[in-house]
């Protein structure tokens, strides 16, 4: 009985390390999505600017 106790309470730790595990995994996850939202949010907004600039510059070169 005694055994079957120990086995009992070893077990339990491991459940809950791997639900941690699988939290954890979610946050990066979550984390991911959000940075590539954001740069994808910075390049459509800043990338018409920064194209025009360059522009702007291959003219100025060009005459």
């Amino acid at each position: 009985m005694r055994k079957l106790y120990t086995k009992l309470l070893s077990f339990i730790p491991d459940v809950y390390v791997r639900k941690e595990r699988g939290a954890t995994m979610v946050e990066y996850a979550i984390l991911v999505a959000l940075i590539s939202i954001a740069a994808i949010t910075v390049i459509i907004v800043v990338g018409e600017q920064v194209n025009n600039a360059f522009n702007a510059v291959a003219d100025a070169i060009n005459q």
